[in-house]
């Protein structure tokens, strides 16, 4: 574990020296993952489209959101608002075309509250306690990330949620990470092991129903397709569930998420450098639709895990 500064932040590396592979959290920029790297032929690749440093990170995080914690919801909401026991709320922070987006923390600092370098595995846990200050959510709560590299190329990224309300709460937790494999997403090779996807509106609101879609069951290249759809993972089949390869490179992400993220949001930018493949435990609006909504009780805590692997064929 390695303390890096510079950069107008400061940064922890995990940094496995028998492979060479790292990765780079930033706690004070919303606990984000901002590189995850391993050695090649050609010289280092980072998997992260990150950011380059702190006034990077300011100025560009509410425009694409890049590797952003989504607590304590995903995606987005309704016309901002939704009601929950009997009240109305409406979300303050941070809206695009009427809804909110992207839930609260995602430029929050969070602090160090651990941090272990082992034979096989290096990880730090961060924590950031939510006062209740939007008045859209004025429930107080706890977000605890951690992540662990592990050997062979492999991120344990895990969050545990726990409610210092003394109510029920609302609850729904993901990732949007975009990754890179050193070319266009069209010349990339992706697979997703869902059989069906949610169907959203114009608003990008889900309308209840599902899709049949297996267009990705098996691998294929990303081609023109302009992607922002929900996946709905089939835990049946074998792991890793979503891989992402540059067959020219032989470089290849694979994720394997854990049951508590049983969806995958797949977004294409314009710029097509990268691609975000966003690990949900909930779909969008599930504060008003409340699919795959966690319902949080007083003193309780709700964890969410995912494993990222990188490398090369």
């Amino acid at each position: 574990v390695e303390h890096l500064g510079g950069q107008g932040w400061d940064r922890i590396r995990l940094h496995d020296t028998a492979t060479g592979c790292k990765a780079d959290v930033v706690p004070s920029a919303g606990g984000i993952l901002n590189a995850f790297s391993i050695p090649t032929p050609t010289g280092e690749h980072d998997f992260i489209d990150g950011f380059t440093d702190a006034a990077d990170f300011r100025s560009r995080i509410e425009k694409g959101f890049q590797s952003a914690k989504l607590s304590p919801y995903v995606c987005r909401i309704k016309d901002a608002a939704y009601r929950w026991q009997d009240n109305t709320y409406r979300i303050g922070r941070f809206h695009l075309n009427g809804a909110a987006i992207h839930g609260l923390l995602y430029d929050r600092t969070f602090e160090t509250v651990e941090e272990a370098a082992h034979a096989d595995h290096a990880e730090v846990a961060l924590k950031h306690a939510y006062p209740g200050s939007d008045p859209g959510y004025p429930f107080p709560y706890d977000c605890y990330v951690r992540y662990r590299l592990e050997g062979d190329g492999c991120l344990l990224v895990t969050t545990a949620v726990h409610n210092r309300s003394h109510a029920p709460i609302p609850v729904a937790d993901g990732w949007h990470p975009y990754f890179t494999l050193g070319a266009m997403v069209d010349g990339l090779l992706l697979q997703v092991k869902a059989s069906a996807r949610l169907e959203y509106d114009e608003g990008l609101i889900p309308t209840g129903r599902t899709l049949p879609d297996t267009s990705w069951m098996e691998p294929r290249p990303i081609g023109d397709s302009r992607l922002d759809h929900g996946y709905i993972l089939d835990f049946d089949r074998d792991q890793p569930l979503c891989t992402l390869s540059n067959p020219a490179t032989g470089l290849y992400l694979s994720i394997l998420p854990e049951m508590s993220y049983p969806y995958l949001q797949l977004y294409t930018p314009d710029h097509r450098d990268s691609i975000a493949i966003e690990n949900l435990s909930a779909a969008p609006d599930a504060f008003n639709n409340g699919i795959g909504l966690t319902v949080l009780e007083p003193d309780h805590t709700k964890t969410f895990a995912t494993r990222y692997r990188i490398g090369r064929i």
